[in-house]
């Protein structure tokens, strides 16, 4: 009687493709634990001169136009046609005072001819500007 023998074949591991996919999870994660790290809030030790001098912050007035249309300084209502004798007083007062102008998202009428209007009125007393609003994404 004849008996059919197979061959006994060797059992490997193959090595490469393991090494492969080590390989590419070793980088998935050093390119996770980058972009963890937030870069703009690093720490750092400044030097101390001793020629230097505190930064001076510039006083503030914000002029804020709210939902109805209303115009405020500092929180405080004000007319249009008194908002330039009143931003005069404080530019009188120090002439280095920023003035922000600001306008809440939502409203219930439209702020643009107000808004337009006192711009107009602004830039033509000679008072620089700064608009606040939200950055974009």
């Amino acid at each position: 009687m004849l008996t059919l023998r197979r061959p006994q074949h060797e059992s490997r591991i193959e090595i490469m493709p393991l090494i492969d996919v080590v390989f590419l999870l070793l980088t998935f994660f050093i390119y996770a634990m980058v972009l963890m790290v937030r870069a703009e809030i690093v720490p750092m030790q400044l030097k101390e001169f001793e020629s230097g001098s505190p930064a001076k912050i510039p006083p503030a007035v914000t002029v804020s136009i709210d939902h109805s249309g209303s115009l405020f300084i500092n929180r405080e209502s004000v007319e249009m046609d008194q908002i330039i004798l009143r931003l005069m007083e404080f530019k009188k007062d120090d002439p280095s005072t920023v003035i922000y102008l600001a306008a809440e998202e939502y409203g219930t009428t439209d702020r643009l001819p107000t808004f337009l209007e006192l711009y107009d009125k602004l830039s033509l007393a000679g008072l620089d500007i700064k608009l606040v609003g939200k950055p974009s994404p």
